[in-house]
């Protein structure tokens, strides 16, 4: 019996370490990494980590093969600036995460923190990672404090999904932000350096026993020192030409910290200063009317322009509709920017601003394995993400959407005569 009892265990135990390692067979592997575009290769998954990626179809013993022969494979994409996980309904009359009110926490906001605010069981996640999505830039988007608070970056399996807290903090130095600075740009800048200033110059002791009288809270300088030694980038949302200008200028003086330009629908137009200041963007490349004052300039050949002058172009939305991010990367495509490039936008480049590219963003000996395995082209419309790998674990594609589908797809294929609100699916 005691020998029955172990054989069971280490079936179990087999059983259990084949079932986490996979061979993905005979894709086109885009690697976005050194060895670039494989035309029929394999990438092992071994628990949790990528263990090889190599061409031709040879498979050791051990490995579970899933056959991707005619499909296209890519590193999970990565979501450059969302709300996930913090929104359901925007308009909701109930608690929103992704907006804030004024709190005795913070007098600038750079002290809020989203990592105690991401639902897992958001249903927005399965949503997204159902187009290829596994890990996301998730922030605040409406706040009226100076800085939109500290960012974090989650992954979409819907299990411990803070990836890196305290990743990135958001500032909006455009129209929005100056209206809730002063009302004026002449008010938003001087503040902004007045912040940096007395968080450069505070000691080090900021204990509750001494008297503080800042414009920041001592949480608020506690998080801005971290930016302004460069530890965590600084996000700098605008859209104007001059407003971007005021961006490199910022830069300028404070050269320690890591600037990354959002949104930038005139970023064109300073395209040379941004990559001479090595000034990375993360953009909505739709934007091609002039949606207001600050977006007269706007294209949609933006994203081209941009990498055409050394600029490094992340795809972002600052919203929780990313998943619409790999066909915005395709409309960059067809205005111009390379296709290996559109990609790089989706997952390498993001993973680059955000400290992860030694963790996820190309498919590499020992990063974590997110895989994706498209039926064709991904940042073509017709074409859709076939299997999603987490962490080396693939994930089920399923969603609310595709439960509603399914649900009134099957109606009046059955006996029952009831109306289509009491039948319930399995």
């Amino acid at each position: 019996m005691r020998k029955l009892a172990v054989l069971l265990a280490t079936m179990s135990i087999v059983t259990s370490t084949f079932a986490d390692n996979y061979a993905i067979v005979g894709g086109k592997i885009h690697t976005m990494g050194s060895q670039g575009i494989i035309d029929q290769g394999t990438i092992l998954v071994r628990d949790g980590r990528i263990e090889a990626v190599q061409s031709g179809e040879s498979v050791p013993e051990g490995y579970e093969r899933i056959d991707a022969s005619g499909k296209v494979v890519t590193p999970g994409f990565i979501g450059a600036l969302t709300s996930l996980g913090l929104v359901e309904v925007s308009s909701s009359s109930g608690v929103v995460d992704s907006s804030i009110e004024m709190t005795p926490i913070s007098n600038t906001g750079a002290a809020l923190d989203v990592q105690y605010a991401v639902n897992p069981d958001s249903s927005l996640l399965a949503i997204t990672r159902l187009e290829g999505m596994t890990s996301a830039a998730t922030a605040i988007n409406g706040s009226k404090y100076l800085f939109g608070g500290l960012g974090a970056i989650i992954q979409l399996s819907g299990q411990s999904p803070v990836l890196k807290s305290a990743a990135f903090m958001t500032i909006d130095v455009g129209s929005e932000g100056a209206e809730h600075t002063g009302g004026s740009r002449a008010a938003l800048w001087v503040m902004l350096d007045k912040v940096f200033e007395e968080a450069s110059n505070a000691s080090g002791d900021l204990s509750a026993e001494k008297p503080w009288y800042g414009l920041n809270t001592r949480s608020d300088v506690k998080a801005l020192k971290r930016v302004i030694q460069g530890e965590v980038p600084l996000l700098m949302r605008a859209d104007r030409a001059a407003d971007i200008r005021q961006v490199i200028a910022f830069k300028d003086r404070h050269p320690s910290v890591k600037v990354v330009l959002v949104h930038g629908a005139e970023a064109w137009r300073v395209a040379s200063e941004l990559a001479q200041s090595n000034i990375p963007v993360i953009i909505d490349p739709e934007y091609n009317l002039p949606g207001g004052f600050d977006q007269m300039g706007a294209t949609l050949s933006n994203a081209a322009r941009l990498h055409q002058a050394g600029v490094s172009v992340a795809i972002g939305m600052d919203t929780h509709n990313i998943r619409l991010a790999a066909q915005h990367a395709g409309n960059a495509v067809a205005n111009g920017l390379p296709h290996e490039v559109g990609l790089e936008s989706l997952t390498r480049v993001p993973a680059s601003i955000f400290g992860l590219d030694t963790e996820v963003g190309s498919l590499e000996v020992g990063l974590q394995a997110d895989i994706v395995i498209w039926s064709g082209d991904p940042l073509e419309v017709t074409e859709a993400a076939e299997s999603v790998f987490i962490n080396g674990l693939p994930i089920k594609m399923e969603s609310r959407q595709t439960k509603l589908r399914d649900r009134y797809l099957s109606l009046g294929t059955g006996n029952s005569k009831k109306p289509s609100q009491y039948q319930r699916s399995e």
